[in-house]
């Protein structure tokens, strides 16, 4: 029985470790897809990496009925095998036509299997491990992001096409999936989404937004602002990926921090942010730059697990088909407003600083930590061993 608990653990983290490569992972392809469709025009180029998310918030509201269609296994498995074949298949098209319907199924097949990366921890395990595996999952997640950014970028220079094969490590989960995860229903026939969940999950939807609206900052504007400070792609490179790994180092030790910490954690994502934030807007040179991207490591590795485990403990085993559709839904609108939101806030300050966009983040997670006072003033958590 613990070994299969072992290779279910296994199988839905590896669902995780795929989720956030359905768009970013692209973004060092594109200057290569650019130069081969060079008639088209940029914004249609970035729809590579934006187009997925679009569909994955129109799938995400569609999970609950999948749910009462189809089985747990069978779920996962087409998701997953829909994300092989959109991601992968990829690699044998010229047609830019294609290539976006091809995103866009992209995007479906994550909305498929993003609330079970989540949802599937709530309903075969007890709270009381809820707040470590959460932890793992966005740490998987991170990694995922590093790895496939890093050989989409590497294949890239081989063929503008080759960057698409990342998406074959999908068949590690379909392999896992079909080993492991046991073929059950998670909604009844009748069950539907009620105006009262929306009610219910509402602080944790709202802070999943707030959290990817304020990260997403970071990733559209850090290569731009560190090259109008003279430093060197190799060194903003380094800054970037090292605000991975410290992600990454924070979702590994999330489950003791939960434990040990839990009532100051509602408040580390919005403070950490801020801090951040501030660094990068007002602090000068490579210094500024290497402390605000630690800061926001910290801030995006204990908010996403933070958020998960709260709305997982109280969504109980139903959480796959409540609350975590919505949290998916919220968490790539967030990604997709951030760059709507900040840049036009940002050209209304005074001046033409290129840290403007900072100073709004700041500003938003000041609102962040003001949403947090108000609705997460008393959680449901599981006692402390």
């Amino acid at each position: 029985m613990k070994q299969n608990m072992r290779g279910l653990t296994y199988a839905i983290l590896s669902i995780s470790l795929l989720t956030v490569m359905a768009g970013a992972a692209m973004a060092p392809a594109l200057g290569a897809v650019r130069d081969h469709f060079a008639d088209c025009s940029p914004m249609v180029i970035r729809l590579i990496v934006s187009l997925p998310a679009l569909f994955i918030i129109v799938t995400t509201f569609l999970f609950r009925p999948l749910c009462r269609l189809m089985r747990t296994r069978s779920l996962a498995l087409t998701g997953l095998l829909l994300y092989v074949a959109a991601g992968a298949g990829a690699f044998f098209v010229d047609d830019i036509a294609l290539l976006l319907v091809l995103r866009a199924v992209l995007g479906v097949s994550v909305g498929m299997i993003m609330p079970l990366s989540t949802g599937l921890l709530s309903y075969y395990f007890p709270p009381e491990e809820q707040s470590r595996l959460m932890g793992l999952s966005a740490a998987m997640n991170q990694m995922g992001g590093v790895v496939a950014t890093m050989l989409a970028g590497v294949l890239a220079t081989v063929q503008w096409n080759y960057a698409f094969l990342v998406y074959l490590a999908g068949l590690l989960a379909v392999v896992l999936v079909a080993a492991f995860l046991p073929n059950e229903r998670l909604a009844s026939r009748d069950s539907r989404l009620k105006l009262s969940s929306l009610t219910r999950f509402h602080p944790s939807v709202t802070a999943m937004l707030f959290i990817m609206l304020l990260f997403f900052v970071y990733p559209t504007n850090f290569a731009l602002t560190a090259a109008a400070q003279g430093v060197g792609t190799l060194t903003t490179t380094l800054v970037m990926v090292g605000l991975d790994v410290v992600a990454f180092a924070v979702g590994m030790v999330f489950g003791w921090l939960m434990k040990n910490l839990r009532r100051q954690m509602k408040y580390a994502a919005p403070l950490f942010f801020l801090a951040g934030y501030a660094s990068l807007a007002w602090m000068d040179g490579l210094a500024g730059m290497i402390v605000g991207s630690a800061l926001i490591g910290l801030a995006n590795g204990a908010g996403v697990p933070y958020v998960n485990t709260i709305a997982s403990i109280k969504g109980g085993r139903e959480a796959a088909t409540t609350v975590m559709p919505l949290i998916s839904a919220a968490l790539y609108l967030g990604q997709f407003l951030s760059p709507l939101v900040v840049g036009p806030l940002a050209s209304l300050l005074p001046g033409d600083d290129v840290n403007a966009p900072y100073a709004v983040a700041a500003a938003i997670a000041v609102l962040f930590l003001a949403q947090t006072w108000l609705t997460r003033s008393h959680h449901a958590l599981p006692p402390a061993d």
